[in-house]
């Protein structure tokens, strides 16, 4: 039986990369993190939509 850990937070907004893709945490409102693997031209199409709507 796996080990439980006790959550100590939630933590920033993360982005790593592993082998061929970036794996990016994203905190969730209440607690936990959503974890998505996404591509470098996925995550170029994200900062692309996202740049048309949060100002710099």
């Amino acid at each position: 039986m796996a080990a439980m850990k006790p959550r100590t937070g939630d933590g920033p907004l993360e982005v790593a990369e592993e082998s061929r893709s970036l794996i990016m945490r994203v905190p969730l409102e209440g607690g936990g993190r959503l974890v998505v693997e996404i591509s470098a031209d996925e995550a170029r199409e994200l900062r692309d939509a996202l740049n048309k709507v949060v100002p710099a």
